[in-house]
Parts: structure tokens; C-alpha cells; sequence
């Protein structure tokens, strides 16, 4: 089966733009995108590709949201097809303890967590840089939870656990596998991102252990969690910030106590707790998909909405920050 590429280049261009095209777009049929900076590409079966219904829909795009656009396209052969996927989706090994691949990843190491994933969503500049930093602080997170209670092993056990923006679900699965509370809720606004996220669920034997949803951060409001994550973008953490602040168990609500980390109550009159990453009185939130020069906007809106900031994690000036809610 031929494919048919539609390059779309975006002036100027950022990542935020590139998804209000991607929105756009999509309901042309399109089967996967790719960010690759200043172009947005996606692909769509050859028998299911309209030039003239592209052309309408790009036709909003003539600056007067504060970009423009410039498309082309090309055929890509079913025998370029596997190589497609594969330039598009490159293997992620974090600290040698979490491996996140696709089926055609061959002679990667054994990690304690792997994760396979089938690369139907778009994945921007920035995915593996963010990606990565998610998974460090969750490993974090899980490691200063063991600390804590003098557990042998990281773990997330008996703590209730979303993923906002779950994309293919990856921090899902990995907060299951670490033990967190079943089922771990999975929310995206995409519905092709659910359709893909309980896919990979399916392959990884999570499709028990998670709960995959079709919706926006409103649903946070019908359950409590120790654990947000959400990986999205700059604008959309900030306008659901508050959204996220209600949906954090506060220190009453938890009931785990017993062996805490002690450096929690010297930190309680600290503006940062430092490293601190699993604090006794509060639960936690953890956001990327934006740049350090991000964070302070962030920040602001964090603790207007009475959140701690707790520290950041960055990678070629993308950056993941996790902020406690008291």
C-alpha cells in the first residue's frame, strides 16, 4: 500500500503552531505525523488523500493566527515504508533502567522496565528529550518512595497515578509497572492518541492495570491523585494548572504516613525542597513539554494555585519541573 507525505512548512515556526495544524488536519484520515522543524509531515494512505480538501483546510492558515503555511507532497512506496516509520521513531534507553522501543528495535540492552510501543502518533522535536525526562523523574520519584519507607526496591505502590496528554501511554505503563495503584488513569483530548495508547496497553500486558480515556483535563475533577503527570505543552499546562492543583490529593487526604522522609519537615518553610521528590505532606506534580526559559511562567501559575516547587530535570533546554502540593 503507497502512502502519500504531506509536508507542511510553518513560518514562523513552533511546536505550538505545528499542533494547531496537526488538530486541523487530522480528520483528513491522516495515519501519523512527525515534527521536524519547520515542517510538519504527515501521512495518509494514497486512496484516502484529498490535494483539495488539504488545500481548504490550510487555507486558515494565512497568517492571521500568526503564521502562515507552505505545503507540498510526495509518494512513499510501500517497500519505504518500514524505513519511514523506523526514521521516524528512534529507540529511548534511560540510565539503563527503562528502554522504550517499536517491534523493529533489534540489539537494544535489557533494562528492569521496556516498553514497545507501535509509532502511530506524532513525535516532535522535543519527544524524546521530554519523554526522557518524564521517566527520569517517575523513576525518582518511585526510588525516593523506596527510600522513604525502606523499601528494597523503587516502587509507586499504593499511590493513585494519572497521565494527562497520555499520548501512546508510555508514562502510564511505566507508572504501573513500578506498582502504582490499579488502575493507573490515562487521559488524552486525541481520540486517535487513545486508539494508540490502548493498542500499546494490549502489547504491554497494561490493558489491566490502566484505564485509558478519551477527554481533556476536566475529568481530573471526578477522582484525587498522588500523581499527575503530564507531558503537553507550555499554554495548555498553564490554562489547566489550576485544574491539575485540585486534582492533587492534598495532605489530609493521604493516608500513607509511616516512615516518611525526614527531610520533608526541614524543608517545610524552604521555598524549594531541593532534591526532595517524595515529601510527607504532599502530593506531586510533575510537567514538560516546554523550555527552561518556560519554567518561571510555570512556576508563577504553580504557586498561585498554591503549589511548591520542588526542582527541575532539563535536556537541550527542554525541561520537566515537579512542584507539591502541601
Amino acid at each position: 500500500m503507497n502512502y502519500i507525505e504531506v509536508s507542511v512548512k510553518i513560518t514562523p515556526f513552533t511546536e505550538e503552531n505545528a499542533e494547531i495544524v496537526m488538530a486541523t488536519i487530522d480528520e483528513l484520515g491522516f495515519e501519523s505525523f512527525t515534527i521536524e522543524e519547520p515542517y510538519l509531515k504527515g501521512y495518509i494512505r494514497q486512496g484516502d488523500f484529498s490535494a483539495s480538501n488539504l488545500k481548504c483546510l490550510l487555507s486558515f492558515f494565512d497568517g492571521s493566527e500568526g503564521f502562515a503555511v507552505e505545503s507540498g507532497t510526495a509518494l512513499v512506496k510501500q517497500e519505504n515504508w518500514n524505513r519511514v516509520w523506523e526514521s521516524n521513531f528512534e529507540p529511548i534507553v534511560i540510565d539503563n533502567e527503562c528502554t522504550i522501543k517499536a517491534d523493529f528495535h533489534k540489539d537494544l540492552p535489557l533494562t528492569k522496565y521496556n516498553i514497545t510501543i507501535v509509532p502511530r502518533m506524532a513525535f516532535g522535536t522535543g519527544h524524546h528529550q521530554t519523554t526522557e525526562l518524564m521517566v527520569k523523574w517517575i523513576l525518582k520519584i518511585a526510588r525516593d518512595k523506596a527510600a522513604a519507607v525502606g523499601a528494597k526496591h523503587p516502587n509507586l505502590r499504593g499511590m493513585q497515578v494519572l497521565d494527562m496528554g497520555t499520548g501512546t501511554g508510555i508514562l502510564a505503563f511505566l507508572a504501573a509497572k513500578l506498582g502504582a495503584a490499579r488502575p493507573v488513569h490515562a487521559i488524552d483530548v486525541d481520540i486517535a492518541a487513545v486508539n494508540s495508547a490502548k493498542e500499546n496497553a494490549y502489547k504491554n500486558h497494561m490493558h489491566r492495570a490502566t484505564t485509558i480515556l478519551y477527554g481533556d483535563a476536566a475529568m481530573i475533577q471526578a477522582s484525587k491523585y498522588d500523581l499527575i503527570l503530564a507531558n503537553i505543552n507550555r499554554n495548555i499546562l498553564l490554562e489547566d494548572m489550576s485544574t491539575y492543583a485540585r486534582g492533587l490529593k492534598s495532605a489530609d487526604e493521604i493516608k500513607f504516613r509511616k516512615g516518611m522522609y525526614k527531610g520533608a519537615a526541614a524543608a517545610d518553610n524552604k521555598e524549594e525542597l531541593s532534591s526532595l521528590a517524595y515529601p510527607a505532606t504532599g502530593s506531586l506534580l510533575v510537567l514538560s513539554g516546554f523550555y527552561t526559559e518556560d519554567v518561571p511562567l510555570l512556576k508563577a501559575e504553580a504557586e498561585k494555585q498554591g503549589l511548591q516547587y520542588v526542582s527541575q530535570m532539563s535536556k537541550d533546554n527542554w525541561c520537566a519541573v515537579c512542584f507539591c502540593k502541601r
